[in-house]
């Protein structure tokens, strides 16, 4: 049997040939020229020498080129690696090793870090770059030219016969030990994710299907639910590479947009814009929500002012993401709502016990067609996160006597700041690097626009001195933008426990 993510793309161009599928700005690209530029894609891969089981990382905002690019890799049999467009060139160098790339495909706007990052790389050996202008078909010295590459290839006619549990994606994520994992997701994960979210109520199908997609392409929320999700059901996306809530606001009414799915501080940002009104809003009438906790009072705020039944879902990078979801019609506040089909979760408590009783606290772990193969070249990590199929979350839940699911806390330091994970350990490690630091520990503290704020606590060598301007410009050097903390704290020293480890729920 085969399967391939390509064939998202291929059976939409076949059935909508000429119905809109990308929409940026005022242009418009059909179906069938996204398909063909997307087979063009794999030809130009193949000309480069590049073989069927390599993988090419992308750093591309929400453009056009993110879902050629995509689907064209899958054509060409190539797993896809989605980078975090806000990475540093440390980063990127450490992804495309990680994940042994052999090609990066970089929008100019991101190109000077790539290029640094692409520069150190020992298995990354092209890096292509994608103009704004979609004319110009030069390229730095040592790149080469997204459009020139694509345009003259010749198209990959089939879908190739990769097998459902062949790997598809690897999504970066990170835990508490260090350094960011690659989740290896299948053609099957991600496949079978998409085909979920458009049996839902949700408008993907093409008579009433027009969706914002201001999540990134690069996150698993954009990719699944909002990518090919639309994909699957013919839909049409309108496409805004950066979030900001008028301009937002502006194209759903422009374009009739019936589907917004974001993380809580996009709807916090829209709720509190004093341009936005609910006539710009009205077209919409599904709206959903993740990434992050929603505050209940940000979403019947939301909704009472606009109309709307925002409906909450939870999942992660390792579930594809969608592991549940609140059915439309019947959700209840503050919930994560229940598995989707074909997916179970139990909480499991400190003891390793399965929590029978409702309303009380254990971890969430998910079982399912949405679970990761495992984490790239991380057999350890792997095995410690899945036992017997079961996925540990990290997340604690509760289960009422419904079957609904609440967040409750986080069993990991993770702090999530405007839908971005931010991993203490990875800031805490460069911190500790820092001349003056005796001690650090990184938390997160409440935010009203970004959910939670990054915030680092400090104990500083004898007779050593630095300022929190300067230990933020530090950080802000050598950190994608959202991770680097924005307060900082300077204190005698750290609170401990009786085996010297750093207490931070004091600090919280």
């Amino acid at each position: 049997m085969s399967l391939n993510l390509a064939t998202l793309l291929a059976e939409a161009a076949k059935s909508y040939p000429t119905k809109p599928a990308l929409i940026i700005n005022d242009v418009v690209l059909p179906y069938a020229m996204v398909d063909g530029l997307a087979r063009k894609f794999a030809g130009a891969l193949k000309g480069l020498g590049i073989k069927p089981g390599q993988h090419v990382a992308l750093m591309l905002p929400n453009v056009p080129q993110f879902t050629i690019s995509y689907f064209g890799a899958h054509y060409a049999a190539n797993p896809v690696v989605p980078l975090n467009v806000l990475l540093t060139a440390d980063e990127i160098h450490y992804h495309l090793d990680d994940s042994e790339a052999v090609a990066l495909v970089v929008w100019e706007g991101f190109f000077d870090a790539a290029k640094a990052g692409f520069a150190r790389s020992e298995t990354c050996k092209h890096l292509i770059v994608v103009k704004a202008d979609r004319a110009d078909m030069s390229a730095p010295e040592g790149a080469l030219n997204f459009a020139a590459i694509t345009m003259p290839a010749q198209p990959v006619a089939d879908v190739p016969a990769t097998s459902p549990d062949d790997t598809a994606v690897i999504l970066y994520t990170s835990g508490t030990t260090g350094r960011p994992k690659g989740a290896e997701l299948s053609h099957f994960n991600l496949l079978f994710n998409a085909e979920y979210m458009t049996h839902l109520p949700m408008p993907y199908k093409p008579e009433d299907a027009v969706v914002m997609v201001v999540l990134p392409l690069f996150h698993s929320f954009g990719q699944t639910v909002m990518q090919n999700a639309t994909v699957r059901g013919g839909g049409t996306m309108v496409l805004m590479p950066r979030f900001e809530p008028l301009p937002a606001a502006q194209l759903i009414h422009k374009h009739k947009v019936k589907f917004f799915a974001g993380v809580p501080t996009m709807y916090f940002a829209l709720l509190h814009h004093p341009e936005v009104t609910p006539e710009m809003l009205a077209s919409l009438n599904h709206c959903a929500s993740g990434g992050a906790a929603m505050p209940v009072e940000v979403m019947n705020a939301f909704d009472k002012k606009f109309g709307q039944d925002i409906l909450e879902g939870f999942g992660l990078s390792e579930t594809s993401p969608v592991a549940s979801f609140n059915p439309p019609g019947a959700k209840k506040h503050g919930s994560i709502g229940k598995p989707i089909w074909g997916v179970e979760f139990r909480l499991v408590d400190d003891a390793g016990k399965v929590v029978t009783a409702t309303d009380t606290p254990g971890e969430i772990q998910i079982k399912g067609h949405n679970v990761m193969k495992g984490y790239w070249k991380r057999a350890e990590a792997t095995a410690e996160s899945i036992k017997d199929g079961w996925f540990a979350s990290g997340d604690i839940g509760t289960r009422d006597k419904d079957g609904y699911y609440y967040i409750v806390d986080r069993k990991k330091d993770m702090i999530i700041r405007g839908g971005f994970n931010v991993y203490p350990r990875e800031v805490e490690e460069l911190l500790y690097a820092h001349p003056a630091v005796l001690e650090a520990a990184v938390i997160g503290v409440p935010h009203e626009s970004h959910g939670e704020e990054v915030k680092a606590v400090l104990a500083l060598k004898p007779g050593a001195s630095v300022t929190a301007e300067e230990v933020i410009a530090y950080c802000k050097e050598k950190l994608a933008a959202y991770k680097y903390p924005r307060i900082v704290e300077f204190r005698d020293s750290l609170p401990k426990g009786p085996t010297g480890k750093i207490l931070k729920r004091e600090m919280r």
